[in-house]
């Protein structure tokens, strides 16, 4: 089917029937969408940035599950009354 008579057939189609191939096509592009590579590298050092690694010295921090677990247990113990 060439490009033109795929064009008469979309334009014989009632008004409806254009409103849904048109959204099926938006559709389509959506989901077949190409995402590109990010092509360069962020403008930041991760390795050298003082934020990473600011609690290193916290010692209620060196074990984080057992740090979390306490909050939780502190906070969802309170009474809310």
């Amino acid at each position: 089917m060439t490009q033109q008579e795929l064009l008469n057939e979309f334009l014989s189609l009632p008004a409806e029937a254009q409103r849904q191939v048109i959204d099926f096509i938006a559709f389509l592009r959506q989901r077949y969408a190409v995402v590109e590579p990010a092509s360069q590298s962020p403008d930041f050092d991760l390795i050298n940035d003082s934020f990473i690694g600011m609690w290193s010295d916290r010692q209620d921090l060196a074990d984080s599950t057992d740090w979390v677990r306490g909050v939780r247990e502190n906070e969802w113990s309170k009474s809310h009354d």
